[in-house]
């Protein structure tokens, strides 16, 4: 029996390949390995894509969100011991990138029905040492909303996306990463948009905060062996923003794949124990970077479905709240983002995927019992 993988990274790189061993190549064979025209091409056509005025190429994603922050301390508008709001529920990448910074992340519990960050408690969570917020567009789901906007506004609170797993996400017609004060990005390879290895970026509009991200990302440097700040090393290399230059500009139809994938899904899965993401306003706007299904009985559907030949995973399994870095948050009840973590399971989903596969693992959900 063959087996339906989660999602199978050669086969999207093998629909490029021609385009890739050409951007490759002509990097190999230009000498200029950092900070070059290939860099230069790709911020600027990822920041027209996201509807920014910047896009900065950094190493990763994690690195991404630290350098907002750190930038923003650089500049005075946090100093550390400041707190930021963030959904429990999240990937421990957006708590690090807080915690490195010596702010306090300040955890908030996600609304049960869309799995994002419950906007009716963001207020309730603010107090006089909050100074942002940070949204995490978790699974490829818009997580902004007009409630959000409003309550950094009249709060004068910065507003961060966590864009990780969200590229070409859209809300009200304008993408994600456009929507707060600065975004980050994650080009890790299973992402929509994928590298060949690790990368990331900044988005943002303003141009203080672009010129110290890029500074800080380059040891502290804007100037050669001149350092206003102790900076770090992260930058985006040559060849992964020639890769992420070809891979964005199928994007949209890599992500209209995704979405027919999620439609086979919605239609066919009827087993009423399992509860389906819920569908989006907007159609456009989900990117289904992630599938996630929650199931009381998770283990032993994630069980039934690889006994189906269907690989799937599970996203994330330990709440960060409940893991041992963080083991002064252990004792916290957070009884919403410990349902999730102890239920979700994701389902597999790539542009790739056949309606025919699709429909052999709706015929695997649907079976468990």
């Amino acid at each position: 029996m063959s087996m339906i993988k989660f999602l199978e990274l050669k086969k999207i790189t093998d629909r490029r390949s021609d385009e890739i061993h050409r951007a490759v190549a002509r990097v190999v064979d230009s000498g200029w390995y950092l900070q070059g025209v290939e860099n230069t091409a790709f911020e600027r056509h990822y920041a027209r894509y996201i509807g920014t005025r910047h896009a900065i190429g950094v190493a990763n994603g994690l690195d991404a969100l630290i350098l907002i922050l750190r930038a923003w301390i650089e500049t005075g508008r946090m100093a550390p011991g400041d707190e930021v709001i963030v959904p429990a529920n999240t990937y421990i990448a957006s708590i690090i990138a807080i915690t490195e910074n010596g702010l306090k992340p300040v955890l908030v519990e996600p609304d049960p029905v869309t799995w994002q960050i419950d906007d009716r408690l963001i207020e309730g969570a603010i107090t006089s040492r909050t100074r942002a917020v940070m949204i995490v567009h978790l699974y490829g789901r818009c997580a902004y909303t007009e409630r959000i906007g409003e309550i950094c506004r009249r709060h004068g609170l910065l507003l961060v996306e966590d864009n990780a797993q969200a590229a070409g996400c859209r809300w009200q017609g304008r993408r994600t990463g456009s929507l707060g004060a600065a975004a980050g990005h994650s080009f890790y390879p299973g992402k929509n948009l994928g590298a060949l290895g690790d990368a990331g970026a900044v988005t943002t509009d303003d141009d203080e905060m672009a010129t110290v991200v890029r500074s800080l990302a380059n040891y502290g440097s804007a100037r050669k062996y001149v350092f206003k700040y102790v900076g770090r090393n992260s930058r985006l290399d040559e060849i992964q923003a020639a890769v992420l230059d070809v891979k964005l500009r199928h994007l949209d139809r890599d992500n209209e794949r995704r979405r027919r994938v999620a439609q086979v899904y919605y239609d066919g899965i009827t087993n009423p124990e399992v509860v389906l993401p819920p569908v989006a306003h907007d159609p456009a706007s989900d990117i289904y970077h992630i599938f996630a299904v929650r199931c009381a009985r998770r283990d032993e559907l994630q069980a039934h479905l690889a006994s189906r030949g269907v690989q799937t995973l599970i996203h994330y399994p330990i709440p960060p709240h409940k893991q041992e870095c963080y083991c002064e948050w252990n004792g916290l009840s957070l009884p919403i983002t410990e349902s999730i973590h102890a239920e979700e399971l994701s389902l597999p989903m790539s542009p790739e995927l056949t309606r025919k596969e699709a429909r052999k693992v709706v015929e695997a959900v649907n079976e468990f019992r």
